[in-house]
């Protein structure tokens, strides 16, 4: 590791201290899951060809996904792609009516991010960087910047959406040449989705439409098409925390949502969605369960289903779903060493613990949750970096004096709201199994989801 900056260095170490996954620096403590990696770089090698991709990563609470959709994320910035990144929530999915996907859209476009700008932000100098080549375009050429703009944007308008679009871009460029910020930043709002009503978006561009609940995802394809055209290699949109949908109550807002996905999956597999990747991240429940999850929808349960032939250790990488192993346990110790590295800024005999402190630490851990503080490795990694950042302040105390004083609790998952439970029925009654929910059809209603929480 060579030596840290101190931005760097406290950027991870504050992440890791507050339990969430550093923006910045992710290479620094990457352990383990090479395989993994290998084949999302190889989709990243596919969206530069002009190719598409879908992935799932599936992995349990605390597994890691969040690090790794980052660290791909990283990837794929230094291999000249634009990134974008959000978080599921309540108030932002990928299907909705009432504003939620239109709030997911202005989620990704904030986060948007290029190996100049990791830290997000970068639309206006992606929409900068293409008028500028069209410019010089125009100059080498001896066209109007006018006519090389319209050149440039030619290939948007065979796509839905794509006269608006291009007419916003053009826009931009009227405003970069007449020094209007006031039209820079209504173009800049349009392609963020920020407009609310088509009347203020005609008012401030002249455009008839807006990025709304209907038109996210070919919003996105159109994206993507841009960012090849502003000469970067595509666009990589990772979407974690899709438990969020697994939790919907309302089973038909929740079969829109699979639909939907369900037509991500299908462009990317036909290769019709150009230069555009897609990255899920949810939870083993997200993927199987057979009443919520994908898998309660059949055309994504026969996309999504898992080589059958690999069994007894064998894996297969090639199919949408990929599986995050579990941390072996000298995986863990790797991962502690790169994190005893970072506080020492990479600097060779400045470590604040021995090796046999780490093996004590590691120890403990053991004793008090068992196999899990290496399998969901969040809650000891947190616990590591708060023990390190003790003995940095403290430097007359001594680590063994602290390790008994080290509380490491298992990784929990959140509550899922309406979830089934499961009433024993009375010794009196029959001793027959209750009939098993369908795993194919989708539901259009939730009357098995309240009754399945009555109890006599």
């Amino acid at each position: 590791m060579s030596r840290l900056r101190d931005r760097e260095r406290n950027a991870i170490l504050g992440s890791l201290r507050a339990g969430v996954v550093p923006r910045v620096g992710q290479q620094h403590i990457q352990v383990g899951r090479a395989a993994e990696i290998k084949a999302l770089i190889a989709d990243i090698d596919t969206l530069a060809d002009g190719g598409s991709a879908v992935r799932f990563i599936i992995g349990e609470y605390g597994s890691g996904k969040t690090f790794f959709l980052n660290l791909v994320g990283s990837i794929a910035r230094e291999k000249k792609l634009v990134t974008v990144s959000a978080d599921l929530t309540p108030d932002r999915r990928i299907h909705a009516t009432g504003g939620q996907a239109r709030a997911l859209y202005a989620e990704l476009m904030r986060n948007m991010a290029t190996r100049a700008k990791p830290e997000g932000g970068a639309l206006a100098s992606v929409t900068e960087r293409f008028v500028t080549q069209a410019l010089q375009h125009a100059g080498q050429s001896g066209i109007s910047p006018e006519a090389a703009i319209q050149a440039g944007l030619d290939s948007l308008m065979e796509m839905h959406g794509g006269y608006d679009f291009a007419a916003v871009i053009k826009a931009y460029w009227r405003g970069h040449d007449s020094d209007d910020t006031e039209l820079q930043q209504a173009a800049i709002r349009w392609l963020r989705g920020e407009y609310s009503t088509r009347t203020e978006a005609r008012a401030a561009l002249g455009v008839r439409t807006i990025v709304d609940d209907s038109n996210v995802y070919q919003s996105l394809k159109l994206m993507a098409r841009f960012v090849r055209l502003a000469g970067f290699g595509g666009l990589l949109v990772t979407l974690d925390e899709l438990v969020n949908l697994y939790k919907l109550s309302n089973s038909q807002a929740r079969n829109a949502n699979y639909e939907q996905i369900l037509g991500i999956v299908n462009d990317a597999l036909q290769g019709s969605a150009e230069g555009l990747g897609v990255v899920f991240g949810g939870t083993p429940e997200f993927l199987m369960d057979p009443r919520r999850g994908l898998y309660s929808y059949e055309a994504l349960q026969s996309r999504l289903v898992e080589n059958r032939f690999a069994r007894e250790g064998l894996v297969d990488l090639s199919g949408p779903v990929i599986r995050l192993t579990n941390l072996t346990q000298e995986d863990l110790f790797l991962l502690l060493v790169n994190i005893r590295k970072v506080f020492a800024r990479g600097e060779p005999g400045e470590a604040l613990l021995p090796d046999e402190g780490l093996e004590a630490f590691l120890d403990h851990c053991h004793h008090q949750i068992g196999d899990a503080y290496f399998k969901t490795p969040r809650n000891s990694v947190k616990e590591f970096t708060q023990f390190l950042s003790l003995l940095e302040q403290n430097p007359e105390l001594r680590w063994d004096d602290l390790i008994d004083r080290v509380q490491i609790a298992p990784e929990l998952a959140d509550q899922v709201p309406d979830a089934p439970e499961t009433v024993p029925a009375p010794a009196a009654k029959s001793q027959e199994s209750p009939r098993p929910a369908p795993v194919h059809a989708p539901r259009d209603d939730d009357e098995d989801d309240e009754l399945a929480s009555f109890k006599l």
